[in-house]
């Protein structure tokens, strides 16, 4: 009785464990995103702007907005200001300072901050942006976002496009937010950034809201591998998910149906386009897929596929390690080198094979249908077993149509006897000693190697 009850406890307790393990293993943590504001303090925020200073609405919309986001889990955020230290004239082109760095719960600070900042300068557009790259501590598992709020372009002859472009490049930052006040800059910021024009308070507060619930909105996905009948079938593949900007790496995943049946949801960052590779063989790829924040995306990519079974007639321990290179119909590129006794999936196609056997087997235009499994078979080797009384020269010639094919070259190092892994055929021998000086006493022997079967070739008189 006690056993029963130790066997059904410990059947529980497993069972939980490998409950909880498989949850574990399935639930990431969301990574921890991080806003960087960057904010206009120029002389010009001194400007009259609807119903007061621009630097005033600026203050007062930043810091309702700043209270909306208390609540929010899993986000940290930090204030650089340019412009508002050094009064103009003269130009001062690295006025800028991060003057509330990240921190959780510093939304308090960064609001008391506001209200200290008295705009005094010029317009640093590209140093501030260039010195908000550093503003970001190191961290695994961060999206880096800023948000530019301006009223004027660049002042002191920088570039805040190869800036961002450089930033982004770098994977240091997703593609900023640029909020132009007062009138429409979009022309000089599209190359920054998405822009967003705030001609008015009301749309000034509407493109802050935007920006936060973009940077902020999960967005879910599902890519769609279809068959040759345009049907999501296709499933159990790595898919690698590249920023199309920069060309870092974002995402690696394995293809999942869910428990209905249908391509399993996903959740990335909405904030970047993606080029998509199904690591298929050969690989399929989708450039340029652009998510909306907020709404659920379905992709779909070809990848009809079939099988390609290599085996041997019959099965033997003396064949190890038997490979096929396999190419694409018609090129001379490599896509693969399979196996004989694997089954392994491929896009839909003719192909061309080259068996590594002893000697080389060409086939061509190997079709691979979908859903189907084409199986190439092969005779199983024989074992021709070179007999000589010293070492020398020479090889293994296949006979076919009254010619000689090279197949295989003596290792002259070896004294008495090779044991060679041959195709079935007929082959011819031939053989030079090296103490041998004179090719009139070269030995050859004609033999036949038959499937699974040996055969002994003396190369002496």
């Amino acid at each position: 009785m006690k056993n029963k009850i130790l066997i059904t406890s410990l059947a529980i307790f497993l069972f939980s464990f490998n409950l909880s393990a498989q949850t574990e293993e399935e639930v990431k943590p969301p990574p921890l995103t991080r806003i960087l504001f960057v904010l206009d303090a120029s002389q010009s925020m001194y400007g009259r702007w609807q119903s007061d200073m621009k630097i005033s609405i600026a203050r007062k919309l930043l810091t309702n907005l700043l209270d909306s986001l208390k609540t929010v889990e899993n986000m940290e955020l930090a204030l650089r200001v340019y412009g508002h230290q050094y009064s103009f004239p003269p130009q001062v082109c690295n006025d800028t300072k991060l003057i509330v760095p990240f921190a959780p719960g510093n939304i308090p600070k960064i609001q008391t901050r506001l209200k200290s900042v008295v705009p005094k300068g010029t317009t640093p557009i590209a140093y501030a942006l260039e010195q908000a790259g550093y503003d970001f501590p190191e961290c695994d598992n961060c999206r880096n976002i800023i948000i530019l709020i301006t009223d004027g372009l660049e002042e002191c002859d920088g570039d805040p496009c190869a800036v961002s472009h450089a930033l982004q490049k770098r994977g240091v930052v997703l593609k900023p937010f640029i909020i132009g006040i007062g009138r429409n800059f979009a022309e000089a910021f599209d190359c920054v950034g998405t822009y967003f024009d705030a001609s008015s308070e009301v749309e000034f507060s509407r493109a802050l809201n935007i920006v936060i619930s973009q940077a902020l909105n999960s967005t879910t996905a599902q890519v769609n591998l279809l068959d040759e009948f345009k049907k999501a079938t296709e499933t159990d593949v790595a898919m690698t998910f590249y920023d199309s900007y920069s060309g870092l790496i974002k995402y690696n995943m394995v293809h999942t149906m869910n428990t209905k049946g249908y391509p399993d949801t996903i959740s990335i960052d909405p904030l970047l386009a993606y080029d998509i590779v199904v690591h298929t063989i050969p690989p399929r790829r989708v450039d340029s897929v652009t998510l909306i924040p907020g709404k659920h995306t379905t992709i779909a990519i070809e990848v009809p596929q079939g099988h390609l079974e290599l085996k041997l007639e019959s099965r033997d321990k003396t064949v190890r390690d038997l490979k096929s290179i396999v190419r694409q119909d018609g090129l001379m590129e490599t896509l693969h080198v399979q196996h004989f006794g694997t089954t392994e999936k491929y896009i839909t196609g003719k192909y061309d094979l080259e068996i590594l056997s002893t000697p080389r087997i060409y086939i061509d235009d190997v079709e691979i249908n979908q859903s189907h499994t084409t199986s190439i078979s092969i005779p199983l080797p024989g074992i021709a077993v070179i007999e000589k009384k010293a070492s020398g020269y020479g090889g293994i010639y296949l006979v076919a149509d009254n010619e000689l094919k090279w197949v295989y070259n003596f290792r002259d190092n070896l004294e008495q006897r090779e044991t060679i892994v041959l195709q079935p055929g007929t082959y011819k021998a031939i053989f030079r000693a090296k103490y041998s000086k004179r090719s009139f006493f070269s030995v050859e022997q004609i033999f036949t190697v038959e499937s699974g079967k040996s055969v002994n070739v003396k190369l002496y008189r």
